[in-house]
């Protein structure tokens, strides 16, 4: 079983009992001498992790997010550091790692390299929010030898026809996110989830061959109840960098997000 398919298995089995959750942080932040224990204590309470690589613009993350990016890179955080970092960790991650990130630093390590060495540290897949599916072919090319899932995004906008496409080539899982704009708001703010989001995860998880994960906006367990019944899982990011910044347990808080605390 290649990394990407025991990604897919993991949510699908998670599934089975309850949502499954993809928890987000940016790697070396707020330290990097605490990133293998935050790492682990979150991989102790998710099914996936999605590890944020720091880049000097990242598009698609709102103002918490930006802030742990710009603060990991003063402290020297770079994708080789991660990489090694997760090849020296003390013990295996309960959960699944996938790594979310930005273009030019992946390019500029090499894209077959990145992929083998991803995979020695056993990362499953890859986010890339500002490669374009058009161009996307030759990372794809070089996770697929190594078995590595390259995870697409869609939005409520995608065109339907696009969202066809992607999600006939999905592996991994699906990153349906749940609400236009950048990462850190809340998903039908104080209110419920509007029933157009709903409608429009409905329509992702009826295409998609993989599991389907709502994200963007994802910070109370009411809003994670309400989104159980339209796909497999949730990521939570911003909440998670933000419970790390006043030093709050990131387990607790996902425990609390599935309602078991």
């Amino acid at each position: 079983m290649t990394p990407a398919q025991k990604l897919a298995r993991r949510i699908r089995d998670a599934r089975r009992e309850r949502i499954a959750l993809v928890a987000f942080l940016t790697a070396g932040y707020p330290s990097k001498q605490r990133f293998a224990s935050d790492l682990l204590e979150i991989a102790s309470a998710a099914d996936v992790v999605e590890i944020g690589v720091p880049f000097t613009d990242p598009m698609a993350d709102g103002v918490t997010v930006q802030r742990s990016s710009y603060e990991a890179l003063k402290q020297g955080v770079t994708l080789p550091w991660i990489l090694e970092e997760l090849r020296r960790l003390p013990e295996k991650p309960r959960a699944e790692l996938v790594f979310m990130g930005y273009y030019n630093p992946m390019l500029a390590y090499g894209l077959d390299a990145l992929a083998r060495d991803a995979a020695a540290a056993g990362i499953s897949g890859f986010i890339v929010p500002d490669l374009p599916v058009e161009e996307s072919g030759p990372f794809e090319e070089a996770l697929g030898r190594q078995g590595l899932a390259m995870i697409r995004m869609v939005t409520p906008v995608t065109p339907e026809a696009r969202l066809q496409a992607v999600c006939r080539d999905a592996q991994g899982f699906i990153y349906a996110v749940s609400m236009t704009g950048t990462t850190g708001g809340s998903v039908g703010g104080e209110g419920g989830v509007p029933q157009a989001v709903c409608d429009y995860l409905d329509r992702v998880r009826a295409l998609s061959p993989v599991p389907v994960c709502a994200g963007f906006g994802i910070r109370r367990h009411e809003q994670v109840r309400a989104l159980a019944p339209h796909v497999d899982g949730v990521v939570v990011g911003s909440a998670i960098v933000e419970a790390m910044e006043k030093g709050e347990s990131t387990a607790g808080l996902l425990r609390r997000l599935r309602g078991e605390a």
